[in-house]
């Protein structure tokens, strides 16, 4: 194999040269040395791979370390310290101007680092939301990472599938592909595998290829890759590719400008403390770092890149529990829903079909066996029989088997106890096996009677449509049709709800291979046993059979379907899903109603449904024909008791989300399909299938799951209430602090007092004392009940009432024990000084003394003191919301530990190193001093406490069950 003809200059050409269409697909084969039917082996995938490179399309490079770094300096507050930095040394200060720039670069690195982490932690949600692909290789099919596909891949497509590669079609079956985001078509292009003549021919009229990042909107096809990558026509849907939405948040926004109202009032505040103190008789130089000081003090500088780390990791958790956001936004809807609207196959079922009962001509057929094991017996009225003798049976399973999309691939190893693996629709797999335990040859019924036309299955036709040439089949086949080689033709297959089924059909077929009339008492029958297996939580489907003496040479499909007989019923079980039911009462304590939303026959809907406990008594269920009489009004109230939703169509789902949401729920949606895409989109949180759903529903979805599963939404939720439940906890944190520290400079300068926080302390303790433990908050694992409280309503602000509460309280607390140990400093300084007069009133003389020139080094480290340990006691009291810090284990947060335990490190060296104390104006505190200092810096801890106590019996009551 020559290397170079993989090379993407050799791709590059090709694509430009625009031949592939013009080619026979011999040539195709040849050009690209691959084989139609095997695929590429495993080794020249890699070959290939290394030659061209991975099928992704260039991304703006990303944000280098320098200009990140720069970043961090666009900040109002930053500038007010470089420039307060500055006049420190040009005044002779060179000590705290290279504290102060010494902190700022820290903090700025310290910005950096938790951006990258961001970016990193983003960059892995992106990688695991890239778009895969359905593949043949080594002979077997397979799904891939679209980024791994290579020249010469053979590609399977089906609709709501985006195109994952630039492709020259092989198979075509009714396929059209929406091209509007290459060729601006609105419409639908018609698709075929026959070889165009004309060379020039522009995209939009290639009718035998696919391009990368195009729509399948309806059949399926086949093809082979020519163009990956930048070699591909379409490099302008790099968006469609990035999975992971990198918009601020609704909460970063609001976040954003809380930061920036914060701002405005320091400055205010700033403004109005220099005039006073420069009326004072203070030297304006000293007035102004003072008001750089509450600059500091007022502004939450790391609160964006905790906000932005805490969402990131969150994400991350949430993908180990199975659910991929991808949009941040969604996180903090997450919290706030109130009902989930879910699928029933394989989200609350385990999507494992098995065949267990067959109704055909009056009799019903019993199956053992499970799963993809082809053992089993066939059994009436408990004793077992030999399919081969009951004809109408045959049919059924025959009809069942070619009308098929699903393959049963056999498994190497011959220690399995199920030597298949099921590959399409487990539905489908199903009767696959089914017809394997009556001795069918899958591959000889398929070879003796090809499939020539089809009308795919979709959600509003609710069937499946296939024509197939009759040829002569081998004795062993399973077949209701004695042809001969003078009886050619063709036969029309139908498989699909039997409702519908049965009404195409003029004729049934009887256990002695005869069609005879369907007249209205067998109708009756075929209902009814439809109905006593549905009630027995079966999934039910019709099939039913046409003879054609020619194919048509326009497909009609009224036409096509006409005069059909019917033949039988295939009921299958798919058993709820163990954890189901569990997330279901967790959900119904969280406050969270769960609806089900299903195809499936009302009896086999409401069998599950009460199975699991979904049904609550004296709550219903609908249809879809009974939302049809109903208007929007009469569905808003008949949706509050209704918990069941069956026979509805994709247009139904949407009319249910807009019913909710007219009641003020949160909705989340869940759906697969390419019709489900506008109920998800207009859902407060679009949950799509990352197994079974399609590119089309996963595009408009915020959440992915990665196994299909509802505990798996629940766990979402609860992931999402955690994340959010955090970011309120570093909000309240950060908040109360900065506000404490604003009052404690403006209450001393009001009184006259020297200043009792300098400003490079005030930096210290954004840093260090609020920016770990912060940190840490971001990491707490969420309360023991916070699956017991009630959804989280939809408009509540962020700062919500109980948190203006706990910081006004805290300002309180904090502004109180700090001034305390800053008085009792300046007392103890006046007392050894001999300065303050018997009998006089100390606090009295203190206001009115003139401490202009007076060195409190004392007083400064004690508030300082006071305050650090004021916020490293209370990172501990607001690890909840709620919950004593007892209850919910003061040790628990490892992270917490880490963080309290470096910002004490740091705050011991700050006051006892020689040569820090000049900078941060401390000394080594005396055992007195350090009595005070503790005492005091407990009281705001036990007032959170005291107040999460106040908050709890205010909300002692019962969860109003929904």
């Amino acid at each position: 194999m020559a290397q170079t003809r993989f090379s993407p200059e050799f791709l590059t050409r090709q694509s430009e040269d625009g031949v592939w269409h013009i080619l026979q697909p011999e040539e195709i084969a040849d050009r690209l040395q691959t084989h139609f039917e095997r695929g590429l082996s495993q080794e020249e995938v890699e070959q290939r791979l290394k030659a061209v490179g991975p099928n992704v399309l260039q991304e703006p490079p990303p944000t280098s370390f320098w200009q990140m770094l720069l970043d961090q300096f666009d900040n109002f507050v930053v500038i007010m310290l470089i420039v307060a930095s500055l006049i420190s040394a040009a005044l002779g200060d060179w000590i705290e101007s290279a504290a102060i720039i010494s902190i700022v670069v820290l903090n700025a690195t310290l910005g950096v680092i938790q951006e990258w982490r961001a970016e990193q932690a983003l960059a892995a949600l992106r990688k695991l939301a890239a778009p895969e692909a359905h593949v043949i290789r080594n002979g077997s099919r397979q799904m891939i990472p679209a980024s791994q596909l290579v020249p010469g891949d053979i590609v399977l497509l089906e609709a709501g599938n985006y195109v994952p590669a630039d492709l020259r079609l092989l198979e075509a079956v009714n396929l059209q592909i929406e091209e509007a985001a290459l060729t601006g078509e609105s419409v639908p292009v018609q698709k075929h595998a026959a070889t165009l003549q004309e060379k020039d021919l522009p995209i939009g009229d290639r009718k035998n290829s696919a391009f990368m990042g195009t729509l399948v909107s309806y059949g399926r096809g086949r093809g082979v890759v020519t163009a990956t990558g930048m070699g591909t026509q379409i490099g302008l849907i790099a968006a469609m590719l990035q999975s992971v939405q990198h918009e601020p948040t609704p909460l970063q926004k609001r976040l954003d400008q809380l930061g920036k109202t914060l701002g405005w009032a320091a400055i205010a505040i700033c403004a109005l403390v220099f005039l006073l103190g420069w009326l004072r008789g203070y030297p304006p130089l000293e007035m102004f770092m003072i008001a750089v000081g509450l600059a500091i003090a007022a502004v939450p500088e790391g609160l964006p890149a905790v906000v932005t780390i805490s969402l990131a990791l969150g994400m991350r958790e949430m993908v180990r529990r199975h659910a991929l956001i991808r949009r941040l936004s969604s996180v903090e809807t997450l919290g706030s829903a109130t009902v989930i609207c879910s699928d029933k196959t394989g989200t609350l079922t385990q999507n494992e079909m098995t065949v267990t009962r067959i109704w055909a001509d009056g009799v019903f057929f019993e199956v053992s066996g499970s799963g993809y094991s082809p053992q089993g017996e066939f059994y009436v009225d408990g004793k077992p029989i030999d399919p081969q003798q009951y004809q109408a049976l045959l049919t059924a399973l025959w009809v069942g088997c070619l009308n098929n999309d699903a393959e049963l691939e056999e498994i190497e190893s011959s220690d399995s106890e199920v030597p298949y693996r099921m590959v399409g629709d487990p539905t489908e797999g199903a009767l696959l096996v089914a017809a394997l335990k009556a001795k069918a040859d899958l591959k000889g019924l398929r070879h003796a009677y090809p499939r020539v036309q089809e009308i795919p299955f979709d959600s509003e036709r609710k069937r499946m449509v296939t024509v197939h040439a009759l040829h002569h089949p081998r004795e062993e086949d399973i077949s209701p049709f004695d042809t001969t080689d003078s009886q050619k033709g063709y036969v029309v297959l139908v498989k699909g709800a039997p409702d519908i089924v049965l009404n195409l059909c003029t004729h049934c077929q009887n256990m002695q291979d005869y069609a005879v009339p369907l007249r209205e008492e067998k109708r009756r029958q075929i209902l009814q046993a439809n109905d006593r297996m549905t009630q027995e939580a079966l999934r039910v489907l019709g099939v039913a059979y046409k003879l054609l003496p020619e194919l048509p040479a326009a497909l009609d499909p009224a036409e096509l379907e006409r005069g059909m007989t019917f033949v039988g019923l295939l009921g299958m079980i798919d058993p709820p899903r163990p954890e189901v039911m569990p997330a279901l009462e967790k959900a119904r304590r969280a406050g969270i109603r769960t609806i089900m939303i299903t195809g499936d026959y009302p009896n086999t809907a409401r069998a599950i449904a009460e199975s699991i406990k979904l049904l609550l008594p004296g709550h219903q269920v609908l249809t879809g024909s009974q939302l049809d009489t109903m208007d929007d009004l009469e569905l808003q109230r008949q949706i509050r008791s209704t918990d069941v939703f069956a026979r509805v169509s994709p247009e139904h789902k949407l009319r249910i989300v807009e019913a909710l949401r007219a009641n003020d729920e949160v909705v989340a949606m869940t759906g697969d399909g390419v019709n489900d895409a506008p109920a998800i989109k207009r859902a407060d949180i679009g949950i799509a299938m990352g197994i079974t759903g399609t590119d089309v529903a996963k595009e408009s979805a915020d959440m992915v799951l990665t196994d299909d599963n509802y505990a798996s939404i629940v766990a979402a939720i609860e992931q999402g209430r955690v994340i959010y439940s955090n970011i309120r906890k570093f909000v309240f944190f950060l908040l109360s602090s900065n506000v404490a520290e604003i009052m404690i400079i403006f209450l001393a300068t009001l009184a006259g007092v020297p200043t009792p926080l300098t400003v490079v302390q005030l930096l210290m303790l954004n840093l260090i004392t609020d920016g770990a433990p912060a940190l840490a908050l971001a990491m707490e694992k969420g309360d023991p009940d916070i699956m017991e409280r009630p959804p989280r309503p939809r408009n509540e602000p962020i700062v919500h009432k109980p948190m203006r509460l706990g910081i006004l309280i805290q300002t309180l607390a904090q502004t109180a024990v700090t001034l305390t140990a800053f008085a009792i400093g300046l007392l103890w300084h006046l007392a050894e000084g001999d300065v303050l007069p018997p009998g006089v009133n100390p606090l009295v003389f203190l206001l009115s003394y003139d401490w202009r020139g007076v060195d409190v080094q004392t007083a400064e480290t004690m508030a300082f003191v006071t305050l650090s340990l004021c916020e490293l006691f209370r990172a501990y009291t607001v690890r909840s919301e709620r919950q004593s810090v007892f209850r919910i284990g003061l040790f628990s947060n490892r992270s917490m530990q880490y963080a309290v335990a470096f910002s004490l490190s740091v705050l011991a060296l700050v006051i006892s190193v020689p040569f820090l104390q000049p900078i941060f104006n401390t000394h080594f505190m005396s055992l007195r001093e350090w009595v005070v200092v503790v005492s005091l810096a407990m009281i705001p801890a036990a007032a959170e406490e005291i107040t999460k106590f106040f908050l709890r019996l205010a909300e002692r009551r019962p969860l109003q069950k929904r």
